[in-house]
């Protein structure tokens, strides 16, 4: 195993490369689901005592609400030149975007994206292991 392996899988308990680069589609800041403690914000209200903890939801738009809970946009960006008018000064839910628990949440990327997810242990490497899992246990049977 590689030592960038090991750090991802056992110290960083990812389950995933993130590959690739922004497009600077901006469909990652028109589409925001916020979660936060308890789940996803579902109510105007609950979005509006989230705005006095950082200044990054000040930057939010409420623009729908379906069976997920509210959707928001971000303020800061700029539609017309494809860039964030904050860049330098991002939030860090920004700088790690997108991370890992957009899957583990069952989020999806938009097929503009530039980045992808590859996993850390590939299918062989998973079929592998419970093959000799298999076999492990059937010996300890067997015994």
């Amino acid at each position: 195993m590689n030592i960038k392996k090991f750090i991802y899988k056992y110290i960083l308990k990812r389950k995933y490369y993130r590959t690739g680069q922004c497009n600077r589609c901006g469909d990652c800041c028109s589409k925001i689901y916020v979660y936060h403690k308890k789940g996803i914000i579902k109510s105007e209200d609950e979005f509006l005592s989230l705005k006095n903890l950082h200044p990054f939801y000040t930057y939010l738009e409420i623009t729908d609400k379906d069976e997920n809970g509210l959707v928001f946009k971000c303020s800061k960006f700029d539609k017309e030149n494809h860039i964030c008018t904050i860049h330098k000064l991002r939030p860090g839910i920004c700088r790690r975007y997108p991370s890992e628990i957009l899957l583990k949440m069952h989020g999806v990327m938009s097929e503009k994206c530039g980045y992808k997810f590859i996993p850390i242990d590939s299918f062989k490497d998973v079929l592998n292991k419970l093959n000799k899992t298999k076999k492990y246990q059937k010996n300890n049977l067997d015994e």
